[in-house]
């Protein structure tokens, strides 16, 4: 008999790549294996994300056009989890629009995916399991990563701080820290298995170890984990910029393996804005903690979110986000049109207090072209310069190029050459060309290779 075959769809941010892991390792322990595409696929999986609107839109897009594979195949598991399974709303819909869905659940019980499937495919009606709160953690879960020197490691579930425009306190609970050694005892395996590119997750990574007997806090894990043999880089997302601390900053200066990817979501300039989000920092703190970071880590790559047309944003408002945005000179900026989630404060501002679309549209293409520009300038700077670059695979837009990433978390592309494959590995480069949002440049030397070879026996196209 054939085994069973899995596919699960993945939206949103590496929390959720993680997840999607651990299930995928649950399914593999009942014997299912991955299916390629959902076609073939006995068991799909929708893991949704719910921090913006167009996210949602596109996993409910995606579940729709499923009613006509369960119409052909009847006998397929569909499967709804993640954080839009936390929304009543999201329930709701499926509910009523999606009767081809047999199992919805939600961030807090994922662990118990094999105990719902068989619930699930024995009964003829949808079956809802989402809890409304998180339990403890729960450790030692199997998982399916992907091959490669690339992987990632929770450290702190959910979050506390209850931006007014954040839904992820409602999806993801309060912040729930992992103790230090099973993450470190994690990387060592990880290391041994042949990972080099560490990267430690958290909704609000550096919140780490406040809830935990003795507190800990992120900075000291990210030192015990620079002690593990075979790990090459050391990244962490997402930071809040209200508990980045000195000692983190001096941590990541003295460090040959934390990378100088600084990620800081500031979300407005305008401290009547930010007060309004309850970001609990102002601008003239922000900046402070900016200049701080720039002393100790002048070759600092600094990145972050910004939200345009938040409830009650003015042209004064604006402004100030684009004199924040030139002071900093930062290398990228995620940028985004405010978007009201079910359940917080801001979305009940919205319908009182709402910026205009034009004028939202307006700003976002001020800030963009704006931001454009001092990433363009901070790439030019570069030219001439060598670093280590990871290969991580084909470009998608030109397979003759490999696509790299440099520890300050740059794209690089290099020419690919024939019979070399560079895949996973660590390839000295010089900058040749800048453009926006990537460098080019060429190799200077031979890879430094892996100290375990797991290569996928086809080229991920990125």
């Amino acid at each position: 008999m054939a085994q069973p075959r899995y596919f699960i769809k993945t939206y949103g941010c590496q929390m959720n790549e993680r997840d999607s892991e651990i299930m995928a390792g649950q399914l593999d322990q009942m014997g299912y294996v991955s299916s390629a595409t959902d076609r073939e696929a006995d068991l799909i999986v929708i893991n949704t994300c719910a921090v913006r609107g167009s996210a949602e839109e596109h996993a409910l897009g995606y579940i729709g056009q499923l009613r006509q594979l369960k119409d052909e195949r009847p006998e397929v598991t569909l499967a709804v989890a993640g954080c839009m399974a936390q929304e009543p709303g999201t329930i709701a819909w499926l509910t009523r629009y999606a009767p081809q869905v047999d199992l919805v659940f939600g961030t807090h019980n994922l662990h118990q995916l094999p105990r719902l499937l068989e619930q699930a495919q024995a009964s003829d009606e949808m079956v809802v399991d989402v809890w409304k709160t998180a339990g403890e953690v729960v450790e030692h879960l199997p998982s399916h990563r992907k091959d490669g020197v690339k992987a990632f490691v929770n450290i702190i579930y959910g979050c506390d701080k209850f931006c007014t425009y954040c839904i992820v306190p409602f999806t993801r609970g309060k912040e729930r820290s992992r103790e230090m050694e099973p993450i470190i005892q994690e990387v060592r395996a990880l290391a041994a298995e042949g990972y080099q590119d560490v990267t430690v997750l958290g909704q609000n990574v550096n919140s780490y170890g406040h809830d935990l007997e003795p507190a800990r806090d992120l900075a000291e894990l990210l030192a015990e984990l620079e002690k593990v043999d075979g790990v090459r880089w050391l990244r962490y997302t997402t930071s809040h910029p209200r508990d980045f601390s000195q000692k983190l900053i001096d941590t990541i200066a003295a460090s040959e393996k934390i990378t100088h990817h600084v990620h800081l979501p500031v979300q407005a300039g305008s401290n009547p804005i930010l007060k309004r989000m309850n970001r609990k920092y102002t601008k003239e703190s922000y900046l402070d903690l900016i200049d701080r970071v720039k002393e100790k880590i002048p070759d600092a790559s600094l990145t972050t979110d910004v939200i345009v047309g938040f409830p009650g944003e003015t042209e004064e408002d604006f402004e100030q986000t684009l004199d924040l945005v030139r002071r900093v000179r930062y290398d990228a900026a995620f940028t985004f049109i405010y978007s009201p989630r079910e359940k917080t404060p801001a979305a009940r501002w919205e319908g009182r207090d709402p910026v205009p679309n034009p004028v939202k549209k307006d700003r976002l293409n001020r800030l963009m072209e704006l931001q454009y520009q001092i990433s363009w300038e901070a790439n030019q700077a570069l030219l001439g310069k060598s670093e280590l670059v990871l290969v991580e695979g084909v470009s998608k837009k030109n397979d003759r190029v490999w696509a790299c990433r440099t520890h300050s978390n740059k794209v690089v592309l290099i020419d690919r050459e024939p019979g070399v494959n560079l895949l996973d590995q660590f390839v000295p480069v010089r900058f040749t060309g800048a453009k926006t949002f990537y460098l080019t440049g060429a190799r200077r030397g031979e890879p430094l290779s892996p100290p375990v070879s797991r290569r996928r026996l086809e080229l991920p196209m990125l």
